[in-house]
């Protein structure tokens, strides 16, 4: 943690803020190593505070390395203003993004009235986490292969007449049996005219012969996240134009991981899955970006989409998920995840891409 505190401590020494304060739940992960549900975290100049309450202090020892344990017994911002005080703090940024706004009047109440300038910052830490270390590469690669061992087992036990929910249900489940601590999002199963909306979260609707069927789903393991997508069809597709799109959106996905390596933007990645579907009929269908970050959270930086300028990096973690939907008929994405090195990118998931037909 002593590295990405540092890290932290010259992004604010260029912006000239003696202090920060620490609330959102996956920055306090990210720079503290706790998992409990309540807590913030003073970084200064010289010192590491993290607050809690009696119910963590114990907790919060043990994961909190290179930081001062703080109990609070009264509400929780009380306990700043001596903090930054003591260590001649006349500034202290805090995240606009992750307060809401009772919450910034007692800071103001708090701190601001009491001499100490507040800052409001947006995306600093959230940048330091755009790029992962070894450590957390190792994890989402776990995640990542919990994810495939689940789409392996789904194969074999979906059947027609089930529900998406009980499909999404027994992913659920047999993730956490692998050792996920929960899912990444609500698990997505749209089977039929259903897969054509993008964002289908499982309903009672029962799979039929004949369905396409999109899963998309992942898993949380030690707090980062894993995110695959699959389409495939229960027996022969009753659509035939079904086929022809999953083609495309396969084409656009390989050419995509292809294409993927440091250097590029956001925007011009996004253009690659883009340009070629437009150029197959499909672009009006295309309504999402092509990826997104992935980490502590589902959604993260670096954004893959047409309006990104950021350019990627070794060591960002990014999703890759072109997609087509026929309202009526339905829809196919395929989704990856992936790892910028060196000179190009190393793939997460090994599950197969190609039709499946069950």
């Amino acid at each position: 943690m002593e590295k990405r505190v540092n890290a932290l401590r010259h992004l604010m020494e260029k912006e000239e803020l003696d202090a920060f304060l620490v609330t959102s739940p996956y920055n306090l992960r990210y720079l503290t190593n706790f998992t409990g549900t309540t807590g913030l975290a003073v970084i200064t100049k010289n010192n590491a505070y993290f607050v809690t309450d009696f119910r963590y202090t114990e907790q919060a020892s043990k994961q909190c390395e290179g930081y001062q344990i703080v109990k609070n017994t009264g509400p929780i911002f009380e306990e700043i203003l001596p903090l930054l005080k003591g260590d001649g703090a006349r500034s202290v940024a805090f995240e606009e993004s992750h307060i809401t706004f009772a919450e910034y009047s007692q800071l103001q109440d708090l701190i601001s009235m009491n001499g100490v300038d507040l800052v409001p910052v947006a995306g600093m830490i959230e940048s330091l986490r755009e790029v992962k270390d070894q450590t957390e590469i190792d994890t989402i690669q776990e995640a990542c292969r919990i994810t495939d061992a689940a789409f392996d087992h789904i194969l074999g036990f979906i059947k027609p007449g089930m529900t998406e929910i009980q499909v999404a249900n027994e992913l659920d489940f047999y993730m956490r049996s692998l050792g996920a601590t929960s899912v990444s999002f609500d698990t997505i199963v749209a089977s039929g005219v259903r897969s054509a909306m993008p964002h289908g979260v499982a309903s009672h609707k029962e799979i039929e012969q004949g369905d396409f069927v999109t899963i998309d789903f992942g898993c949380y393991y030690n707090g980062y996240v894993s995110d695959m997508t699959r389409t495939f069809s229960m027996g022969e597709p009753r659509e035939q134009v079904l086929k022809e799109i999953y083609q495309i959106v396969l084409n656009a996905h390989l050419a995509v991981e292809k294409a993927t390596r440091p250097g590029l933007t956001g925007k011009e990645l996004d253009a690659v899955a883009r340009d070629y579907i437009t150029k197959h009929g499909y672009g009006e269908q295309f309504g999402h970006s092509t990826g997104h970050g992935i980490g502590l959270e589902i959604h993260e930086a670096p954004m893959i989409s047409m309006r990104s300028d950021y350019t990627l990096v070794k060591g960002n973690t990014i999703t890759d998920e072109p997609g087509i939907y026929l309202p009526g008929i339905g829809g196919v994405r395929i989704e990856n995840d992936m790892l910028l090195t060196d000179d190009g990118h190393m793939t997460f998931n090994k599950s197969p891409r190609e039709l499946i037909i069950l």
